[in-house]
């Protein structure tokens, strides 16, 4: 074989192990799931699912693996889509690469080395290390690390080592997850109590030796065989991956759903807003026109009144009231004797008429004018004198 067809060769090698083996019985007969521990360490609660026993070690039925694996995987999906949390826990040495592995595809959070008391159950104590151990890493990122001695920094950066060895899979872990899926039972007891008290649902494989009892979902299955692990593990991780599809769709739809609710929200708020710009202009308008009409009103009955209090037209003879009202003030004598001058031609006007239906008009006396003019000299000399 040539050196050019090596790395060909690994490649395809490479795919086929990531590829994804079918949930049926033959893939789980080949991974070697069907082996069970012997017979002398059996819990008789498995028995439902306990196909046989061959060379004093019992084989787990298949169909009903296929079963529980199913119906873990709705749940687990279904969890994750809501937007939920899995936490994967196995820290035997076969499950530690395969849960490593398979929760940094899926993007979940992950325990591989030790389950440490109060994980779940006292999260307000651990949170703060989790806060240490990223502060550290980030200050060791950016290079911003305060250390005194070389003996220091090498102290700084054994504490995040050991930080991640236990905290790794769960920096970003803010709140309690929504689901575990764990490897062996037997072995994580501290992690079935805690989920139990805190009331979590747990899906795990369980072993011929594991009560089924103490989980929501058990898939029975060889949990000492790293094939057998493996499998599973993938099918769980599928799930978790489908269930962060739906739910990054779910909070897309959501968002776009949000964003044409407040579109429509704007349209209808723009045009209730017009509509009340448009009543009142119309109110101002029809006011403007009703206090013209009032002002028209009240000058009307004004003009009317002015005129009937005009006074009448006196004659030119006669004076203004105003005229003998400041005369009064200034001169009561004079007003008095121009009234007696006004009301005397008055009085003989009305007196003539009487007069002279009563009395004849007199005959002219003939006298003759050159007398009447000798007389007015005579006088006139005699007033000189």
């Amino acid at each position: 074989m040539t050196t050019s067809e090596t790395p060909q060769v690994a490649a395809v090698e490479t795919e086929q192990e990531e590829t994804l083996a079918p949930l049926d019985l033959r893939s789980l007969f080949v991974a070697g799931v069907h082996f069970g521990h012997p017979s002398k360490r059996w819990n008789p609660k498995m028995e439902e699912y306990i196909f046989g026993k061959r060379s004093r070690a019992h084989i787990i039925d298949l169909s009903k693996t296929v079963t529980s694996l199913k119906a873990a995987k709705e749940f687990v999906e279904k969890i994750i889509g809501q937007g939920g949390e899995c936490l994967m826990v196995g820290t035997k040495a076969q499950a530690q690469g395969a849960i490593k592995e398979q929760a940094g595809k899926a993007g979940a959070m992950y325990i591989n080395q030790r389950w440490l008391g109060g994980m779940m159950t006292n999260f307000q104590t651990i949170q703060p290390r989790i806060e240490r151990l990223v502060f550290l890493e980030d200050a060791f990122a950016k290079g911003t690390v305060v250390s005194q001695t070389k003996r220091e920094s090498l102290m700084l950066s054994h504490e995040v080592e050991r930080l991640n060895k236990f905290f790794g899979g769960i920096k970003e872990m803010v709140k309690l997850p929504q689901v575990l899926f764990i490897v062996d039972i037997e072995k994580e007891k501290l992690a079935v109590a805690e989920a139990r008290r805190l009331k979590i649902p747990i899906v795990a494989i369980v072993d011929t030796n594991c009560d089924p009892t103490e989980v929501d979902f058990a898939i029975p299955g060889n949990d000492d065989s790293v094939r057998s692990i493996t499998l599973i593990t993938q099918h769980i991780a599928e799930a978790i991956s489908s269930g962060k599809a739906a739910a990054k769709f779910a909070r897309e739809e959501r968002m776009a759903a949000e964003a044409e609710l407040e579109a429509q929200e704007a349209a209808a708020r723009a045009a209730a807003q017009a509509k009340a710009a448009e009543r009142a202009a119309k109110a101002a308008e029809e006011k403007k026109a009703a206090d013209a009409k009032r002002a028209a009103e009240k000058a009307t009955p004004e003009a009317e009144l002015r005129a009937e209090a005009k006074p009448e037209a006196k004659p030119a003879t006669a004076k203004p009231e105003s005229e003998l009202a400041v005369k009064a003030e200034e001169n009561p004598a004079a007003v008095k004797s121009e009234a007696k001058v006004e009301e005397k031609p008055a009085a003989k006007a009305k007196a003539a008429p009487k007069k002279a239906a009563a009395k004849p008009e007199p005959k002219a006396k003939a006298e003759p004018e050159p007398a009447k003019a000798d007389a007015k000299k005579t006088d006139d000399s005699a007033g000189s004198k």
